[in-house]
């Protein structure tokens, strides 16, 4: 039961790291409605350098996100499938992976809307109980 849980967990932490990646790279899905402030996005530059604009550090932000999401989902999927008695033998890896998803938990509650909230919530609730069911 142990693996299914890590195996569904990573699988949404995958799953929403790869859309997040693609609505940002391929979609405008994050393109603010007002025009006017993508223009000013596109045009100004942070007060901590001026070698970015604010639309590449936007861009730059949410594929980074998307790659961390993708990564732990990559992770802790090939874990749980093809060595599976390391997260039995050693716990620390889902006490790692249930830290994680309640921050990202916390983030997506406060910064977020109810999609990403609501998959990272069902992947933390898997992690959570791969950690309380017998191995």
């Amino acid at each position: 039961m142990q693996q299914i849980l890590v195996i569904i967990g990573s699988a949404l932490y995958l799953i929403l790291g790869v859309i997040h990646l693609s609505f940002t790279l391929f979609s405008n899905k994050f393109d603010a409605f007002d025009n006017h402030v993508n223009h000013a996005m596109k045009g100004t530059s942070p007060v901590i350098t001026k070698d970015t604009t604010m639309w590449q550090a936007w861009i730059g932000f949410n594929v980074s996100h998307s790659l961390g999401m993708v990564f732990i989902g990559s992770l802790y999927l090939s874990f749980a499938i093809f060595n599976s008695n390391l997260l039995e033998d050693n716990i620390f890896y889902l006490y790692w992976v249930l830290f994680f998803s309640c921050l990202y938990l916390v983030t997506a509650k406060k910064y977020w809307f109810k999609v990403p909230f609501i998959g990272i919530f069902l992947a933390t609730i898997c992690f959570l109980g791969a950690l309380i069911v017998p191995a």
